[in-house]
């Protein structure tokens, strides 16, 4: 698949546990962000598990599937971690 048809940049995985996932926006929500990392399935799926509080932003959990997240920032969700960069 072709950066171009994906809207918010694309995905490297630099090791077996943290995946560098690349934005071409300034900042892109934490509910689009585990859709486009490929964390949910889903746009309800994200919702749910930032709601039951499975999702942590740098360290903490979040629950505001509207939270902001810009280059920089770590998410953790189900045993996994992603990095934000730009691309």
């Amino acid at each position: 698949m072709s950066t171009s048809s994906r809207p918010f940049g694309s995905i490297r995985k630099p090791s077996s546990r943290t995946s560098e996932v690349a934005i071409e926006t300034a900042r892109i929500t934490l509910g689009d962000f585990l859709k486009w990392a490929g964390a949910a399935e889903t746009g309800g799926r994200a919702k749910q598990m930032v709601q039951t509080g499975v999702v942590r932003v740098n360290g903490a959990v979040e629950r505001r599937r509207g939270r902001q997240l810009a280059p920089g920032d770590r998410v953790a969700a189900e045993g996994r971690e992603y990095l934000v960069v730009a691309r």
